[in-house]
């Protein structure tokens, strides 16, 4: 099948005709044993996944075939594997659970809803070619609200960890509250189940580490549970189980999208859209880069639109990719995304065989291994690297952890991005302006920003670094007028221009109004090195006649020496610092 082409218009429509035709005997042996692993894992996950969801167990494994299959078929990365995650769980139990009750049938229509509108919203953002979207959602955003979204899942377990009755819904105070006002009901041997699966799984990985974690702590919970309740009695252990799951194929399903449905999901839809886009086009970005390939973020973008759409019609619940997967997948030896399809077709297989046993699996394992997922999920180093590195970076990590944690989850993303862009804004608003006088001293008399250096009775030469936009145009305009206030005999303005990027119609116009003040004062405004782009901005709104292209040089000695036939002689008469070398070629 090597060098197989086909048409090149399908390579948008049907991206994987680019891969497919390309296959030969060694990509497949090597995608189907990646496919082997990866089935295995996706079992235990998908349930517990599914279960942080406030959906049926078998819907998180739903949720890992057919939609695997379509974002495989779509993306544009060979390792990215998508499926449930526990970020989208999270956000769904909280946002859904206020409508209807978790796992009841009210609650499914309603998750498929929300799964049928985000994949819409991915799709359209992919067909507009809104890839850069994910850009606005800094690494600190989604450090905050995946330890937010970590710490919420082990207090949502509580009642399953210790056997208790209680209302897990609502925030992480309330939970914490209502667990503290029943532990007199605490059920040892549930305890005891859940703190062997905690502990087994925490051994397996350190010690056996190429043996899946999940599963064989899942496996050892399970015969402790059965052994306990054959020794005692499941009458007086009371620990009680999943319950069987139907070894059946995805089901169709469809949406329910009502004008109410879709008004109360429309906010929490954008929300699971722009995380579940971000982690998809990150993690794919990731593997791209260690593969040594590239990736179309908007190609995600469609891939991820198409998958949950198709998703909400065959009983699977948000997708999006997943990391732990993923870098199995890649880990494993995948070469094509061929690993991610053959390993849904396996599960279909397993589920087909396995799933009438899990009505021997305890929910205090389950438990136990969602404390060990949520964990994982804390990101202790880069955390700590973090609250080291940047106070701005730091306040966003925390608000969006604690809007996480005490506020709704879909909230905590807004927080963090509009958190994010605020202090954006706030610095690049803020374009640095420095002091640049020649320096001797230097190749050439370089310009320097040494304090200590002596600077023109007449001409003050500043540098800009940054855009001159809306935002910063009051920034530049109280420079401006500290330069005139203190330093009123210097006529002649000079701005080193390399360092501005961009302009806008009020970043041109408050240059236009400091060069007539200036030229009001009996100076001049000049600018030196301009760029392309800021020559075609001024020239288009017409301010560069303003300022007049006499005064723009491309080059330092060209207006030093243009600048120093304008300036005052009588005062360069009386002048001893001699910083231009024309004033020291004339003495």
């Amino acid at each position: 099948m090597r060098n197989m082409a086909l048409h090149p218009g399908l390579s948008f429509l049907l991206p994987f005709t680019n891969w497919l035709p390309n296959i030969d005997k060694r990509d497949l042996r090597a995608d189907l044993i990646a496919a082997l692993t990866g089935a295995i894992v996706v079992l235990p996950q998908g349930v517990a996944f599914a279960t942080i969801a406030g959906m049926p167990p078998e819907y998180g494994l739903y949720a890992g075939m057919v939609p695997a299959i379509i974002a495989a078929l779509f993306g544009s990365s060979k390792h990215l594997v998508s499926g449930p995650t526990t970020a989208a769980s999270v956000v769904l139990f909280s946002a859904l659970s206020v409508y209807a009750a978790p796992g009841s049938p009210d609650y499914v229509i309603l998750a498929l809803t929300l799964t049928f509108m985000v994949g819409v919203f991915e799709l359209a953002l992919g067909l507009a070619r809104m890839g850069a979207l994910v850009n606005f959602i800094s690494h600190s955003v989604v450090i905050g609200f995946t330890a937010g979204a970590a710490t919420l899942i082990a207090a949502k377990q509580l009642k399953h960890f210790f056997g208790i009755e209680m209302d897990s819904g609502g925030h992480l105070h309330e939970i914490i509250f209502n667990f503290s006002q029943q532990l007199q009901q605490i059920n040892p041997w549930v305890t005891g189940v859940a703190l062997v699966t905690l502990f087994s799984g925490i051994a397996f990985k350190r010690w056996f580490p190429r043996m899946p974690y999940m599963i064989a702590a899942m496996l050892t919970g399970s015969i402790l549970s059965v052994l306990l309740d054959t020794w005692f009695g499941h009458a007086t252990t009371q620990i009680p189980n999943v319950g069987a799951l139907p070894a059946t194929l995805p089901p169709l399903s469809a949406p329910h999208l009502s004008l109410q449905h879709v008004k109360d999901l429309a906010p929490t839809a954008l929300a699971v859209t722009l995380f579940a886009l971000t982690e998809a086009v990150s993690i794919g970005r990731s593997l791209a880069a260690r593969g040594g390939y590239r990736i179309d973020g908007n190609q995600e973008f469609i891939g991820q639109g198409l998958s949950n759409i198709a998703g909400a019609f065959f009983s699977g619940y948000v997708a999006t990719g997943s990391f732990n997967r993923s870098g199995l997948n890649y880990q494993s030896g995948a070469k094509t995304p061929l690993a991610s399809i053959f390993a849904a077709l396996i599960l279909m297989v397993i589920v087909l065989l396995v799933a009438p046993y899990a009505a021997y699996l305890p929910k205090a394992a389950m438990a136990g291994i969602l404390f060990l997922v949520a964990w994982g999920l804390i990101d202790f180093k880069e955390i700590s690297h973090i609250l080291k590195s940047s106070k701005r970076e730091t306040a966003v990590l925390m608000v969006t952890m604690l809007s996480a944690m005490f506020l709704e989850l879909e909230f905590a993303i807004f927080a963090g991005v509009l958190l994010s862009l605020v202090l954006y804004l706030e610095r690049v608003s803020k374009p640095n302006i420095v002091t640049r006088v020649p320096d001797h001293r230097l190749y050439k008399h370089a310009f320097s920003s040494d304090p200590d250096l002596p600077e023109c009775k007449q001409l003050k030469i500043i540098r800009i670094d940054g855009s001159l936009f809306f935002g910063s145009v009051n920034h530049l305009q109280e420079r401006f007028d500290r330069i005139r206030t203190n330093h009123p005999d210097k006529k002649h303005l000079a701005i080193i221009a390399s360092g501005i990027n961009f302009v806008d119609l009020q970043g041109s116009h408050a240059l236009v109004e400091e060069a007539k003040r200036r030229q009001d004062s009996g100076g001049k405004l000049y600018l030196i090195n301009v760029k392309e782009k800021l020559w075609d901005s001024l020239e288009k709104s017409g301010d560069l006649d303003v300022i007049g292209d006499r005064n723009i040089f491309q080059s330092k000695n060209a207006a030093l020496h243009a600048i120093y036939h304008k300036l005052n002689k009588s005062v360069c008469e009386t002048c001893e610092n001699h910083i231009f070398q024309e004033c020291r070629n004339k003495n």
